[in-house]
């Protein structure tokens, strides 16, 4: 049985990294939707449509696991409110907002800030320790994102200019570090059942905002293109994605899943390529390999941590029998 430890631990890693590939790719498209949604649905609609859509889509998968989770669900009534307002409520609100006042381009790569929010947390929150290779990786990473931010020109950071969006974008990009953080230590329900709660949440929190826009008349209910936005919104970032990234987070831990955030930024030029046409350099190709191959190094390590820190408990265990 302990040989075959190792064996389930691979597996379950090479799992999750799918899971998160899969989620990194549906956020770049979320950054890419953002943009294209200016002018045919405003923010706050996409926000409380689409956590509508996703609400209808899970009640309909099962209520009985609502029944049966209930009382688990009602002894963490105040973390659940606290991570689906914050997570995806406010998280969302921002994120749309944003994009009236910043790229598609600069979404995706400040998205690339959760990783090391949800690191700094780690270290900070939970003891968790950083080694030297595991550091390294992180900052391959960082430096394939800034490849990117500066289309392969880093003496261009010099020019760089923190606009409303950007910040609003890293306000958004904390509050969702924290949501990542705090999946750790989650309601113990099954994944579909803690993601209704959550979606239930922040549909339910999401109104008062959109109640702000209509008041205010700024209010812009879709397009048939909206409608085709929102769609496709609901369906991947908001459900598929985030159900994809629970689990990862689940079999890998936060520390290390919030890594993979940084494939944002790079997805999310490609997506530029490939939807709006934008032309792919050389930098691109950098840059994709800086954030692969630092999250590759970062992983290694991090898993080796993760199976020895296992192995000493399992010890302590033994010892203590």
């Amino acid at each position: 049985m302990r040989g075959s430890k190792p064996v389930w631990r691979l597996q379950a890693a090479g799992l999750a990294y799918a899971f998160l590939v899969f989620t990194m790719a549906c956020w770049a498209g979320n950054a890419v939707a953002s943009r294209l949604a200016v002018g045919e649905v405003s923010p706050m609609v996409i926000v409380s449509l689409r956590w509508a859509m996703v609400s209808v889509l899970l009640l309909g998968m099962g209520p009985h696991r609502l029944v049966q989770a209930w009382p688990e669900l009602r002894r963490n009534a105040r973390k659940i409110l606290l991570m689906g307002a914050s997570g995806f409520t406010v998280f969302n609100a921002l994120f749309y907002v944003s994009a009236h006042h910043t790229t598609a381009v600069n979404i995706a790569i400040l998205q690339g800030a959760i990783p090391v929010f949800v690191v700094l947390g780690t270290v900070l929150l939970q003891g968790a320790r950083v080694g030297a290779i595991q550091a390294l990786g992180i900052a391959a990473t960082l430096l394939g994102v800034v490849v990117v931010t500066t289309n392969g020109d880093p003496a261009a950071l010099a020019e760089l200019q923190l606009n409303l969006g950007d910040a609003l974008m890293l306000i958004a990009c904390f509050l969702y570090s924290g949501y990542t953080l705090a999946l750790r230590d989650r309601p113990n329900v099954p994944n579909l059942v803690f993601f209704t709660a959550l979606a239930f949440v922040a549909f339910a929190t999401s109104l008062p905002l959109l109640a702000y826009e209509v008041a205010t008349g700024t209010v812009l209910w879709p397009t048939a293109q909206g409608w085709a936005l929102l769609l496709f919104i609901a369906l991947f970032p908001s459900f598929l994605a985030q159900l994809a990234f629970m689990r990862g987070v689940q079999l890998i831990g936060p520390g290390r899943a919030g890594l993979f955030a940084n494939l944002t930024p790079v997805f999310g030029a490609f997506l530029a390529v490939i939807i709006l046409g934008e032309p792919f350099g050389l930098f691109h190709f950098v840059a994709l390999i800086l954030v692969v191959g630092g999250i590759l190094v970062a992983e290694v390590s991090g898993r080796s941590r993760a199976a020895a820190a296992a192995r000493k408990a399992e010890k302590a265990k033994e010892s203590g029998s």
